[in-house]
């Protein structure tokens, strides 16, 4: 069961000598710990004895009471100091509060090794060593006892948590969210300090960081080493003992849970992405398809086609979130953009935004009804995208978009098209010709004939006879604003509808 502060003293051959907090000697020694930092409370974990030469010690009477206080606040057991070696002046100060805070302060006669304190208190927890070990592996056992089961089932949580004597939450680490779907969130208040990171935290040990909250309560948050965006919170009341390597064990079971359901989900997505690819190219039966969606929990009826693209790279985390909130799917990534066939579940909006950040625009199409639809609802998601590009905003869906220049929808567009660039795009498609890009270059050039032919590497004599050309197919006069603002609201058109 570990030795107290006062057996300590007690062994002759360590000569240890009591300076003051002789109300603490009952304290219980865990471990020792050397260490002559500047701030060595930020190393303790619970149950230590310090041990220091003094090289760091304060001088002043106010840092020296602090730095007692902390090592309290942290689980220090008692603080011993070598005589004769670096430390400086005591004060008188610091009896008083070691007394108050009940926290024995020792000397350690010179020139007695620390090592021979380390040994008397590691032969003295041998038995809390063995349950610790034991502990250790039950906490690795717990991978055992779920890896026959389906992945999203975190019954590893419940195993840590009863291991460690603790509430344990893996979460997102930045939403505050539970990392597995259909799992109780914590509350509000634990959920906030997680969104609020390591800038309101001290720093344990180890990776560790504890974060006070306002009840009794203190949540310990540890990083998973294979995936950045996952924490482990483990919440326990303000200064219980809790083993740190037992913590850091249990932050590794999650690591090595949380690889094994990645590899799941990818194996899934690969899938999705596939079965996707070929409805959307009309390469797989479209009975075969309905069935195969419905077997992932995908109801064309209430389903919808998502559109995404982003600046900032969180495209790929796009599938795990939708996962993590049980929202069922398949998905592809295309030429900088993710389709997603989605349920069309309430909380879908707010899930894409919060994933894909402010830089992304998000186009929707409307409920898919069935499998035969896809291809339009295609069209509707990458019109939707475009109006959203356009618009500056992060989710529109097709069927509540505002018009957009006058074209409500890809049926608009294409009319518009037909109407005027048609005879243009026919005349590119029997002759080989380039009028559609001179089209573009030219207005985008601000009608400039020398940049036009510059920027197409032609003479501009060809460029005079290509603009002439394209006049006399879409009977337009590119001299006149109205016929200029046409043309270029078509060639807007037609890039919806191609896309």
């Amino acid at each position: 069961m570990g030795i107290t502060v006062g057996e300590l003293l007690d062994i002759p051959h360590l000569g240890l000598r009591l300076h003051s907090g002789s109300n603490g000697l009952s304290n219980t020694v865990a471990w020792t710990h050397t260490s002559d930092l500047p701030a060595p409370w930020e190393w303790i974990t619970g149950g230590e004895m310090l041990m220091t030469n003094g090289m760091s010690f304060p001088r002043k009477a106010d840092d020296q009471v602090e730095l007692l206080e902390r090592l309290v606040a942290a689980g220090a057991s008692a603080l011993g100091v070598g005589e004769r070696m670096h430390c400086p002046p005591l004060r008188r100060r610091i009896e008083r509060a070691s007394e108050r805070l009940r926290f024995p302060v020792l000397w350690i006669r010179y020139p007695l090794p620390f090592v021979a304190i380390s040994r008397a208190v590691a032969e003295a927890t041998l038995l809390e060593q063995s349950q610790r070990l034991i502990k250790t592996q039950r906490i690795y056992d717990a991978i055992r006892r779920t890896t026959s089961r389906k992945h999203g089932r975190p019954d590893f949580l419940t195993a840590l948590g009863h291991e460690l004597g603790c509430e344990v939450h893996l979460l997102h680490r930045e939403t505050g969210e539970p990392w597995y779907p259909g799992v109780k969130p914590p509350d509000p208040v634990a959920a906030n300090a997680v969104r609020r990171g390591d800038s309101s935290a001290r720093h344990l040990t180890g990776g560790a960081f504890g974060v006070a909250l306002p009840d009794d309560r203190e949540l310990l948050l540890v990083g998973v080493p294979t995936q950045e965006c996952a924490t482990l919170m483990v919440v326990r009341r303000r200064n219980a003992a809790l083993d740190g390597v037992l913590l850091q064990h249990a932050a590794t079971v999650a690591a090595l849970e949380l690889s094994q359901t990645q590899l799941a989900l990818e194996q899934q997505r690969r899938f999705g992405a596939e079965l996707l690819n070929q409805l959307l190219d009309g390469r797989i039966d479209q009975q075969v398809g309905h069935r195969q969606l419905v077997d992932l929990d995908l109801d064309p009826a209430r389903s919808v086609l998502v559109t995404a693209q982003s600046d900032d790279g969180r495209l790929q985390e796009l599938p795990t979130a939708l996962w993590r909130h049980g929202i069922p799917h398949v998905c592809r990534h295309r030429s900088g953009r993710t389709h997603v066939l989605v349920d069309d579940a309430d909380d879908l909006d707010q899930v894409l935004t919060t994933t894909l950040g402010e830089t992304a625009r998000v186009g929707i199409s409307r409920q898919i009804g069935s499998v035969s639809r896809l291809p339009v609802a295609a069209r509707e998601s990458s019109w939707s995208l475009g109006v959203a590009d356009r618009t500056a905003t992060a989710v529109v869906r097709h069927d509540t978009a505002t018009p957009w220049i006058g074209l409500s929808d890809i049926a608009d567009a294409q009319a518009l098209v037909d109407r005027v660039l048609r005879p243009m795009l026919r005349y590119d498609e029997d002759h080989g010709t380039d009028l559609l890009e001179t089209l573009h270059a030219f207005l985008g050039n601000q009608r400039s004939w020398q940049r036009t032919s510059a920027a197409l590497h032609v003479h501009r004599q060809t460029v005079l006879y290509r603009i002439r050309k394209i006049e006399e197919l879409t009977h337009r006069d590119l001299s006149e604003t109205g016929d200029i603002a046409e043309l270029w609201l078509a060639l807007r058109a037609l890039q919806l509808v191609s896309e």
